[in-house]
């Protein structure tokens, strides 16, 4: 599968200040792919070099294989972002706003009237095309963003920080709404401090810190490889010898507390019980315990992802 995003070697410095440090990332099109690190790790000047806000001092950053500074005009094209922060007039109604965005890429008002009235059916803002967006609560400029990096309908789409702010319910509609693009084909790449919504969105994940790439894989070979997914089983009798009969796992014996290590518990506990109870024990409790990306994100960094 042909690349979307290919960043390769790229640093940037802004003074004194190392931003960059080599990062290098391969986003296949049609992936979602999720950018996860602490606050200054490095993940807006990626994304910032990307969309030419910002200038790289060093390294390749192509887009469907295209240079996107000698091939701007092509690699623009095909990214729309909702970023952080709100940068729209704040005096024009929303179906105006969302009109001049697709003039920036050559789109006349003709060809794009569709496509701003789905966008404001679908993200729940046609009874505020006429607003301006002063007039909107938090949740709502968050949609808008959103709409607004989508109307020219790019191949890529950037999300940083799309659900920062927003209620538990507007994030689960986002998320839903996120999933049908990315199974309509649109590659996505999403930054978040949120662990759970890389987790449940992304096809892979890349934690940079410092400047750096520390880390990279699916969101489940990350976790399994934390080595924190365990089993824990009480036995109300301890006389069983047990070293024999879990001969090929590794656990720790408390006084008939064991806990077993496993990258997969789910498919491993059957297995265990089943030798269990043929031998005899008497099992008084059973609990899994599952690395989440939380802990691989600690145990690299050695923050968690808001700090």
């Amino acid at each position: 599968m042909k690349a979307a995003i290919e960043i390769q070697n790229l640093k940037k410095s802004y003074n004194d200040t190392v931003a960059l440090k080599g990062v290098n990332i391969t986003i296949r099109d049609g992936e979602f792919f999720g950018l996860l690190g602490p606050n200054g790790a490095g993940k807006t000047t990626t994304i910032n070099i990307l969309t030419g806000l910002v200038r790289k001092n060093e390294g390749v950053a192509k887009i469907f294989g295209k240079d996107i500074i000698s091939d701007y005009r092509f690699t623009r094209a095909q990214v729309g972002i909702s970023a952080q922060d709100f940068t729209q007039d704040w005096f024009f109604p929303l179906d105006k706003l969302l009109y001049f965005q697709a003039g920036y890429y050559g789109i006349t008002k003709d060809k794009v009237k569709d496509k701003v009235d789905e966008l404001l059916s679908r993200l729940g803002l046609e009874e505020k095309r006429n607003s301006r967006l002063r007039q909107l609560s938090g949740g709502m400029r968050r949609r808008f963003q959103i709409a607004k990096a989508l109307v020219h309908d790019p191949k890529i789409l950037i999300l940083d920080e799309p659900t920062a702010g927003v209620d538990v319910e507007l994030r689960h509609e986002l998320w839903k709404y996120f999933k049908e693009l990315h199974t309509a084909g649109k590659t996505i790449l999403l930054t978040t401090h949120y662990i759970e919504e890389a987790e449940m969105l992304c096809d892979k994940v890349a934690i940079i810190d410092k400047g750096k790439v520390i880390k990279e894989g699916s969101p489940k070979s990350l976790t399994s490889q934390s080595g924190k997914s365990g089993i824990n089983i009480n036995l109300s009798d301890t006389d069983i010898n047990l070293d024999h009969i879990l001969s090929d796992f590794t656990y720790t014996n408390d006084d008939g507390r064991l806990h077993f290590t496993t990258q997969e518990p789910e498919e491993t506990l059957p297995v265990i019980i089943n030798l269990l109870t043929n031998a005899g024990c008497h099992i008084q409790r059973v609990e899994t315990t599952k690395s989440s990306l939380e802990d691989v994100f600690l145990s690299l960094t050695g923050k968690g992802i808001n700090e």
